[in-house]
């Protein structure tokens, strides 16, 4: 990855591919989430603590079967099964984890449940030779493989299911006399054939169990992640006028009836309530918009961004830490940062909020059916009461009382002929000059 950060914490729709994979394992309500690891393991530990995971240190990397082995004192007395997964293949689901489960409880109750793909191109994977219906012949890596076993097309992807009472005892028979030096997890599959005990394949498609290795990598799961998310929210009765353009979070929440148009990112916590429209070119992040309210084109919503009812904010405007009440308006040019406007407020062209002094935040409170005019600085703290107008141009520094008439700047002047007198005085001195 050529990076400071720990492959696994690199993140796919805003959240961290451990993460993701974390969060899917706990749609199986599973009695002990447990990561083991190496390198850099001060920031996957920070990573994985709000989350309840136990950690296991592996201290040196000699393999994914010494890697598993390491939980053996942690795991003591653990009677059930082991879903051993892989921190940077972060889409496998929890439907797919389930169905390795049941096949493990399955009449024939295979020692190991394996999970299986057909990629585009197998390369280096470890081959799984199965009969029809997923029963093992034998898994072998691709660097100890024949011609012929190299020839199958189905891969192992590496996840695993087991019971715990197999795991341990079957991995302290597993050698490390292979190829790469290394002790390979799969290995038990084949020493429990040795003792006559079969295991079964389950097969799913090759992107579910992309692996990151690389920033290019990265890049192609977001790709699948994004696909699906943008499927997802389609079918849940949202227009994405060009799919392709829309980038979603992991967290993202789109009601129906909600339109969206191209090239716009939702960044973390944000929630689109049925009806909304967004237009081309806007970014959330941290923000909510309700329901039947159009937001854009160009439009930035920050964190603390809340958005009414058939609320409108329009092209190049800014909105952080401020709620727009029900059918007010931001059309254009404006900045509203920690602010509240009222119901049906009007906030003209350029109005900016004066929010930060440099050293602290201050608020700004404007009244249901005010009116600010264009090119208005309001300088927190300051509240502007209901059905209150600004001139344009007003730099308001103080309250504004309901329903009256605030403005600031001094009366406009003309001076006839002045103009042409400058131009003429200027023109001579600039040939004067040459």
């Amino acid at each position: 990855m050529k990076s400071d950060l720990h492959k696994v914490l690199h993140p796919i729709a805003g959240r961290p591919m451990l993460l993701h994979l974390i969060a899917s394992v706990a749609e199986l309500a599973p009695q002990r989430t447990m990561v083991v690891v190496g390198a850099r393991r001060e920031q996957v530990e920070a990573a994985v603590a709000p989350v309840g995971a136990e950690i296991v240190h592996q201290a040196e990397q000699l393999g994914t079967g010494h890697a598993v082995a390491q939980a053996e004192n942690a795991l003591g007395g653990f009677a059930g099964d082991v879903l051993i997964l892989y921190g940077d293949a972060p889409l496998v689901t929890a439907a797919t984890m389930r169905r390795m489960i049941e096949r493990l409880h399955a009449p024939d109750q295979p020692a190991c449940v394996v999970l299986g793909f057909r990629p585009a191109d197998p390369g280096a994977y470890g081959r799984v030779i199965a009969d029809a219906d997923g029963r093992i012949a034998k898994m072998v890596e691709f660097k100890d493989a024949s011609p012929e076993e190299r020839a199958e097309t189905l891969c192992n992807s590496g996840v695993l299911a087991v019971r715990n009472e197999d795991l341990f005892a079957l991995l302290a028979r597993v050698s490390n006399a292979n190829a790469a030096g290394e002790y390979y997890l799969p290995d038990i599959v084949m020493l429990a054939a040795a003792e006559g005990r079969a295991s079964a394949v389950i097969e799913t498609d090759a992107a579910e169990v992309a692996g990151v290795n690389s920033r290019a990598e990265l890049a192609e799961v977001e790709a699948i992640w994004q696909a699906k998310r943008r499927t997802r929210a389609m079918a849940e009765g949202a227009t994405l006028i060009a799919p392709e353009t829309v980038w979603f979070s992991y967290d993202t929440e789109v009601g129906r009836d909600v339109t969206i148009e191209p090239n716009v990112v939702f960044g973390p916590g944000v929630s689109i309530a049925d009806g909304a429209t967004i237009h081309a070119f806007c970014h959330f992040e941290g923000a909510t918009v309700g329901h039947g309210a159009e937001v854009g084109p160009y439009a930035r919503l920050r964190p603390g961004a809340v958005i009414g009812k058939r609320a409108k904010v329009g092209n190049f405007v800014e909105i952080k830490k401020s709620k727009l009440g029900e059918g007010a308006k931001a059309n254009h040019l404006t900045y509203l940062g920690d602010a509240t406007v009222g119901a049906g407020a009007n906030i003209g062209a350029g109005t900016i909020t004066c929010n930060y002094d440099g050293f602290f935040k201050y608020r700004t409170e404007i009244g249901e059916g005010a009116f600010i005019g264009s090119n208005s600085a309001l300088v927190a703290p300051v509240t502007i009461g209901a059905g209150a107008i600004t001139g344009a141009g007003a730099v308001i520094t103080r309250d504004v009382e309901p329903d009256a008439l605030a403005l600031v700047r001094p009366e406009q002047t003309a001076k006839p002929g002045w103009a042409k007198r400058f131009r003429e005085t200027m023109l001579a001195r600039k040939k004067a000059a040459k």
